[in-house]
């Protein structure tokens, strides 16, 4: 671990290899697991002002389960934020393509300019996850054996862990902290 700013970084974010081989894995991240995807209080406003134009876009058993529950719902383990899921499973806002790979909803309206932000920032991080705490945030590698074939193909592309998600650590920490994370790595 390393102290960055006000966030402490797993080392492991530099030292491991990972890419997403979508084509192996179909998106099981956004279908497996017993939560959401986690949000702040913001990102939560943005999909309560998003989903109408985000909502062509996803499987009417998405819609029935925000239109329901709500674009985002409070965990009943934690108390923190995070999106709704379809039977305990799906993320509300997955849909499929026709290889049936599972994608964002979300990312799809996006990607057509419907809406101008992309997907939660945690899903956009993946692997790393990001906690919170009142005088810093801890930057940890998540590893999950659904993500094998990521970690394969990260470490045959020689990809690591905090390239393949150079944009999601800017936008959540800005352009300086990940120049100077850089710094860090290349001192290694």
């Amino acid at each position: 671990m390393f102290q960055l700013g006000k966030t402490i970084v797993s080392e492991d974010i530099i030292e491991k290899e990972f890419a997403c081989n979508l084509s192996a894995c179909k998106g099981a991240c956004c279908v497996d697991g017993d939560a959401g995807a986690p949000l702040d209080k913001e990102e939560a406003q943005i999909l309560k002002d998003i989903y109408p134009k985000v909502k062509p876009y996803l499987r009417q058993e998405g819609i029935d389960v925000i239109e329901s529950q709500g674009t985002s719902v409070t965990s009943e383990d934690d108390g923190e934020l995070e999106t709704p899921l379809i039977n305990g499973a799906d993320c509300a806002y997955v849909i499929y393509d026709e290889k049936d790979v599972a994608l964002c909803g979300i990312e799809a309206a996006y990607r057509n300019g419907d809406v101008d932000w992309k997907k939660p920032v945690s899903c956009e991080l993946y692997p790393i996850r990001v906690q919170d705490y009142s005088e810093f945030s801890a930057v940890n590698y998540h590893k999950w054996q659904i993500c094998d074939d990521a970690c394969s193909l990260g470490k045959e592309l020689q990809v690591p862990v905090y390239k393949f998600v150079k944009d999601a650590l800017i936008r959540k920490f800005g352009e300086d902290w990940y120049m100077e994370l850089e710094k860090i790595a290349d001192s290694k």
